[in-house]
């Protein structure tokens, strides 16, 4: 299965197959022929799983190993990697092929849209979240300790290799993790792709039906950025994709970056999402009720698993980088499978809702 995310000159395809080692190989080929140098950035897990994998691909690429989990993304890596790229000659015309999960791409594309103020990069997505959601629309960055991916840029790849089989050795708790962004397409964008997941009743690597999940996740993403690519609509556009974000994000970052995978942390905002717009008479009640059931059915929390302070919760959401002019905008929902940007919020509000699901008030 192949789509492309249609922006003008910066238009790249997503591949999405079993075994794509040999069109990973072909563009490597291209980049040889042309004489141009490339440089592989790889999770440290991924680079121990896969190694005949990569060995086969890259041979004697000069290689980079990311440390493993959250704390990578950070201004640490990022010059460790920018150092890497020079040592190795990385020049105008080369590349970056980013392999591993989304702490891997964010941090490797950040890494390419600043060296050299800008070169090529490949992403090859090796988690379900990774396929699904990051590695696809150019957002790029590094997380600080005031909040997550405020320091980063827009730079999209040339092309992404969702290569199923990378998937079979994905840790079942890393698979759950990623289910919380497929969830999130159906909530924000298609009922009807909601109502396909409730009654698949589960999914695993191995699951027949899983391209053709992540294809429609990228497709509706690609078709948002498309869009709004740099996130500036007034209302609703690209912004709607941070469904469950701005609790997810806040929840990591008082907790610790590692702590709760992105996912978990989705999960919990992407109830708290539906619970706000419940209390805002935006959706039918018994619909938080709803999304509750499919978040646990697929094996991800609802609730924090030990208290947080909402206090220091609620902090960190007002450092969030949806804040604009000051005020902090939510992504709810009017109805499951239609999002909506909203602001003006009491925080009060929000604060009672941090307590249901196990904050210290």
């Amino acid at each position: 299965m192949n789509l492309q995310v249609e922006l003008g000159d910066r238009s790249y395809p997503i591949y999405i197959a079993s075994n794509l080692a040999n069109s990973l190989a072909e563009t490597i080929k291209s980049l040889v022929v042309e004489n141009r140098p490339f440089a592989l950035i790889v999770d440290a897990n991924v680079a121990e799983q896969h190694g005949e994998y990569l060995n086969t691909i890259f041979a004697e690429t000069p290689r980079y190993v990311v440390p493993s989990g959250e704390g990578s993304k950070c201004f640490e890596q990022l010059g460790h990697i920018c150092s890497f790229l020079a040592e190795n000659r990385i020049d105008r015309s080369g590349a970056i092929f980013a392999v591993g999960g989304g702490v891997t791409g964010d941090l490797a594309g950040f890494a390419a849209a600043a060296f050299l103020r800008g070169i090529d990069f490949y992403q090859v997505p090796t988690t379900l979240l990774s396929m699904v959601d990051s590695s696809v629309g150019g957002k790029t960055g590094i997380n600080i300790p005031e909040g997550k991916n405020l320091v980063g840029a827009f730079w999209q790849p040339k092309a992404v290799f969702a290569d199923m089989d990378l998937l079979k050795t994905l840790p079942e708790r890393e698979f759950a993790a990623g289910m919380a962004e497929v969830i999130k397409y159906g909530l924000l964008y298609d009922a009807e792709f909601l109502d396909v997941l409730e009654n698949y009743g589960s999914l695993n690597p191995e699951h027949s039906e899983l391209p053709s999940v992540v294809c429609r996740c990228c497709e509706i993403k690609a078709e948002i950025v498309r869009a709004d690519e740099r996130e500036s609509a007034a209302s609703g556009g690209r912004a709607l994709l941070n469904l469950g974000h701005t609790f997810g994000h806040a929840i990591e970052a008082v907790a610790g970056y590692g702590d709760y995978l992105h996912g978990e942390a989705i999960a919990i905002g992407l109830y708290l999402a539906a619970r706000l717009s419940e209390e805002l008479a935006l959706i039918d009640r018994g619909s938080a009720a709803r999304v509750r059931k499919i978040v646990e059915q697929y094996k991800l929390p609802y609730r924090l698993r030990s208290p947080l302070s909402a206090s220091k919760l609620l902090a960190a959401m007002s450092r969030d980088k949806k804040v604009k002019q000051g005020r902090l905008r939510f992504v709810l929902m009017e109805e499951l499978g239609k999002a909506i940007t909203y602001d003006e919020i009491n925080p009060t509000r929000i604060h009672k809702l941090w307590s249901e699901v196990g904050a210290e008030v």
